[in-house]
C-alpha cells in the first residue's frame, strides 16, 4: 500500500500495490502496521457494503457527530464513483475545502477519511458497490447529513443530469445549520 496525501490535512488516497501472476492478482486492503505509519491508532469496528443501482445517484454528504465520530476507509469494488470528502473541522487550515476523485476496481484507489470530515459519492457508472471500514458503530442519533449542493462548498460534482437522491439527502442541512468539529 502506498499512502498519498491529499490537499486536506489528514486525508489520504491509498494506492493498492497488487502482486500479479498468471492466476490474477492479490493486494492488501488493510494492514494495521502500515496504517500506523500515518498515525492511525483506532480499531476497525464495522465494515459496510453499499450497492447503488443507478448512475447519477449521490449518497451523502454524511458524517457522524460526537461522541461517535468515525474514520472511514472506502473502496469501490464494482463500477465507478466520484468520491468526495469535505473538511468540517473548524480549526483546520482546510476548513470547508473538499477533495474529489474517482474510485474504481481498475484504479485500485481507496480513501482514508479522518474524523471531522463529511463524505459522499456520485455513481458515474451504471451501478456501483463500495465497501467502508469504520472506527465506530453506526449511531442514528449522531448521524448528520450536509446538503450535497450547498453553495458554501461549491463542490464540482461531474453531473450530466439531475442527481438521484434519497429523502434524507434531499433534506440535508446547509453548512451553517450543521454541527462542525471544533
Amino acid at each position: 500500500m502506498k499512502f498519498v496525501e491529499t490537499p486536506l490535512n489528514g486525508a489520504y488516497i491509498i494506492e493498492l500495490e497488487p502482486f500479479q501472476d498468471e492466476r490474477g492478482s492479490f493486494a492488501r486492503m488493510f494492514c494495521l502496521e502500515e496504517f500506523r505509519k500515518i498515525g492511525f491508532q483506532k480499531q476497525i469496528v464495522q465494515i459496510n457494503h453499499s450497492m447503488t443501482k443507478k448512475a447519477g445517484t449521490i449518497r451523502g454528504l454524511h458524517y457522524q457527530g460526537r461522541p461517535t465520530a468515525e474514520i472511514k476507509i472506502i473502496r469501490c469494488i464494482r463500477g465507478k464513483v466520484f468520491d468526495v470528502m469535505v473538511d468540517i473541522r473548524k480549526g483546520s487550515p482546510n476548513f470547508l475545502q473538499f477533495h474529489g476523485l474517482e474510485l474504481s476496481p481498475e484504479n485500485l484507489f481507496m480513501v482514508f477519511i479522518p474524523e471531522g470530515f463529511a463524505h459522499g459519492f456520485l455513481v458515474t457508472s451504471d451501478a456501483a458497490e463500495t465497501v467502508y471500514k469504520a472506527t465506530d458503530y453506526y449511531a442514528p442519533e449522531c448521524e448528520r447529513s450536509l446538503l450535497w449542493n450547498d453553495p458554501a462548498l461549491a463542490i464540482a460534482w461531474p453531473l450530466t443530469a439531475e442527481p438521484v437522491l434519497s429523502a434524507k439527502d434531499l433534506a440535508g442541512s446547509e453548512l451553517e445549520e450543521c454541527d462542525t468539529f471544533d
